[in-house]
């Protein structure tokens, strides 16, 4: 067995594209377009690690005008984990994308943020926690994660 990837229902595609690539840098691996089955497929992976995807699923909206599906909070899917090399500088740049830090990385080893669609990204240092450091140290937590 072979563990391949994980899918994501996504509302803007854009969006969460620009999240896994500008902001965590993952490279978009391939695109489907089904015009038949009115969806698209995006999939994506981390440069040091090919071989394991995620899969964002846009849903075309219907063609009666129709409101789109709910996903809901996406609470019930857990969260992505992705092992950085310096969680305090990701931190800095996705904060500078606009995106919040809903459990700021205090510890120097772990933070948590949300996707465009609200699915939870969970950023772990990589070998040793970094020593604490401001504004992390001190920033409280902001929603949930």
């Amino acid at each position: 067995m072979k563990y391949l990837h994980a899918m994501l229902r996504v509302h803007d595609l854009d969006r969460t594209s620009r999240f896994l690539t500008e902001g965590l840098g993952l490279v978009q691996t391939r695109r489907m377009d089904s015009e038949a089955g009115q969806f698209t497929l995006v999939y994506f992976a981390a440069p040091g690690n090919p071989d394991v995807e995620i899969e964002l699923t846009l849903n075309w909206p219907a063609s009666d005008g129709s409101p789109d599906e709910d996903y809901g909070s996406a609470r019930n899917f857990g969260h992505l984990a992705f092992e950085v090399d310096d969680i305090y500088a990701l931190c800095a740049h996705l904060q500078s994308m606009g995106i919040t830090i809903n459990r700021p990385p205090r510890d120097g080893r772990m933070a948590f943020v949300r996707t465009p669609d609200l699915i939870s990204i969970e950023l772990l240092q990589k070998g040793a926690a970094l020593p604490p450091a401001e504004p992390w140290a001190s920033m409280p937590n902001t929603g949930s994660w």
